[in-house]
């Protein structure tokens, strides 16, 4: 096979659309064009969101300002001085967090939050923690485990 020889394979080339050349090519009279109007002359050119003259959604609608980061974690916040509740020694899970009224579901991840001080060893899962609670509940006695969010909702 020499390089004069390589055609493209059978129905890959399309012969050309020859418009404006009788009934009989189907693509006759106005061309495909429908009658007269803009978009039937030649050279038109009608810009991206034009609506004949109505004022076009897009200066409709109001002005949306700022940025929005779809891939931001919303947390449940849970302070320290509210886990003042649960017994010496008490391992808190988020489903335990749900039981005292805490927080409101299981799907959202919880997060834990260093405001007031806790005075009993707890041994506390949730799905984050913040610098100041982690050495609230540690000089407490308690232990801090981190959990993913999958597992908060199959602990119910």
């Amino acid at each position: 096979m020499r390089e004069h020889e390589i055609t493209p394979p059978k129905g890959a080339k399309h012969p050309k659309k020859r418009i404006g050349r009788g009934y009989g090519s189907g693509k006759g009279q106005y061309s495909g064009k429908g009658m007269k109007g803009q978009k039937a002359r030649s050279g038109v050119h009608i810009r991206p969101g034009f609506e004949g003259g109505q004022n076009p959604i897009i200066k409709r609608l109001p002005r949306q300002r700022g940025f929005r980061n779809r891939f931001r974690v919303e947390y449940q916040i849970v302070n320290l001085q509210s886990l003042e509740r649960f017994q010496e020694g008490a391992i808190v899970t988020p489903a335990e967090l749900l039981r005292a009224g805490l927080v409101r579901n299981l799907k959202t991840p919880v997060k834990v939050l260093g405001q007031g001080d806790v005075g009993k060893a707890l041994h506390l899962q949730a799905n984050k923690f913040s610098t100041s609670a982690r050495d609230k509940i540690a000089a407490a006695g308690g232990t801090v485990r981190e959990i993913d969010a999958t597992a908060a909702a199959t602990d119910a």
